[in-house]
């Protein structure tokens, strides 16, 4: 027996044939739901209804309901909304930039971070709503609507409006690449499937014929997508950080924060995706799709992105003391050393030092390591957004409005609300949409999969 050596890994392990990539991919859409998905759903689905009480008391109530004061007047939202923000950033990149620099190991989990990052801009979007108190008497004026109202008007200058128009097309963008990179893969279902179901997936499907024309415009509307979705990677987030970097408050006004913050999405969006294909690798028996070779790209990934995130740290507290503002260097040093200082610490520990172990290729090859670090950075992550806007806001320039911020029930429950919205979303998509992009996948079979001669 003599095996055929190549430069790389294979990125499909097992011999796989176009066959068999059809038939792993679909037993989980046309089979029953197994034990664990059903257990998942059911823990997914109670949060959700859990959270929904707080959401519903919160927008009875007012959002008194929160913990929020004189002196902090953004805290435990508006840190949620960044960091869901955040994690919808790297579906993006996995399937707009890297298909435009053609790298083959995005195939088999761009379909499943393109899918995470709708759910988790949706869930985003709901904290700045929410913020509103009242949204159904006021939420449609942050809409460019025509001025039949009188004298009132959009303020364009503001960050926040800037969102709106970011996240929108941001999630527009997302979902309408994911759903055309679907669109092969429903018309295969719909091939083998009977009854309502061919039915239903043949709607799906929009008449996909599989003709030569059919792939090839298939192909440039995929580029083309790419090529638009490629700017909003870097625009999103920096928009985001527009909302700190364009204030005066100290610890905010500065400029790092648009490169800071995209860097931070990306390294939180990968730990994410991490988690999720982890999970879904193992319920779905796709270990053969999903393999160690892909988890030590995405490791390697967040090496990247974490180093990063650290050098801004430092930087922020280099400008901090270089400036010769006392205001700066108060907020900076009240970050590390103040009464938030525990979740400073906790930050820098989960966001520097955790993804530094990535560089022992032991490590970035273990699943359960990944597994478990992949949450790390995620709990960094949130802690950083905290930071960033607790410790800048809790103490003013005088100490008499100096306050602290404690969460409430309320707040609490409205963050568990997006995550069992979140992941209620993300098990229902798994179970009924092909959790791998079974046409791409099957383009490089022959090419990147193990290949055994005899």
């Amino acid at each position: 027996m003599q095996v055929t050596s190549s430069v790389r890994e294979p990125l499909i392990t097992g011999g796989k044939t176009l066959k068999d990539v059809t038939h792993d991919v679909s037993r989980q859409v046309e089979g029953k739901p197994t034990l664990g998905w059903i257990l998942g759903l059911l823990v997914a689905v109670g949060t959700l209804l859990l959270g929904s009480l707080a959401l519903v008391a919160t927008l009875w109530e007012g959002i008194g309901m929160w913990g929020l004061n004189k002196t902090i007047g953004w805290a435990w939202d508006i840190t949620n909304f960044v960091w869901w923000v955040g994690i919808g950033h790297a579906g993006t990149l996995i399937s707009a930039v890297l298909l435009l620099f053609r790298q083959k190991w995005r195939m088999a989990i761009n379909r499943a971070a393109e899918a995470m990052t709708i759910f988790a801009v949706i869930c985003a979007a709901m904290f700045p709503v929410i913020h509103m108190g009242r949204p159904w008497l006021g939420a449609y004026w942050a809409l460019p609507l025509p001025n039949t109202f009188g004298s009132l008007w959009v303020n364009f200058n503001s960050p926040l409006l800037w969102d709106v128009f970011a996240i929108s097309t941001y999630f527009s963008v997302s979902l309408v690449f994911w759903y055309i990179g679907l669109i092969p893969d429903f018309a295969t279902i719909r091939d083998r499937a009977t009854g309502l179901r061919k039915t239903i997936y043949g709607a799906l499907s929009f008449g996909w014929d599989g003709a030569a024309k059919t792939w090839s415009r298939y192909e440039s509307v995929a580029l083309i997508l790419a090529g638009l979705a490629t700017p909003l990677v870097l625009s999103v987030h920096t928009i985001v950080s527009f909302d700190f970097a364009t204030s005066v408050i100290p610890g905010w006004h500065t400029t790092i924060f648009p490169p800071y913050f995209v860097a931070g999405a990306i390294f939180s969006g990968f730990a994410m995706v991490l988690t999720l294909m982890i999970i879904t690798r193992k319920v779905f028996k796709l270990e053969d799709y999903i393999t160690i070779g892909h988890i030590e790209l995405m490791n390697i990934v967040i090496i990247i992105t974490g180093s990063i995130v650290g050098i801004a740290y430092i930087t922020e507290f280099f400008i901090a003391w270089y400036s010769g503002v006392a205001a700066e260097q108060y907020a900076f040093m009240n970050r590390a050393f103040g009464p938030y200082a525990w979740a400073y610490w906790s930050m820098m520990t989960c966001n520097v030092i955790s993804p530094q172990l990535f560089w022992f290729k032991k490590i970035r090859t273990s699943i359960v390591a990944t597994f478990a670090l992949s949450i790390v950075v995620n709990i960094g992550m949130w802690f950083e957004r905290f930071v960033i806007i607790v410790t800048s806001l809790h103490r003013d320039y005088l100490p008499s409005s100096w306050a602290m911020f404690y969460p409430t029930l309320s707040d609490v429950g409205v963050y568990l609300f997006t995550f069992g919205l979140f992941f209620t979303l993300f098990l229902l998509f798994a179970k009924f949409f092909p959790v791998i992009n079974m046409a791409e996948v099957k383009s490089i079979v022959k090419s990147s999969s193990e290949k055994v001669n005899k």
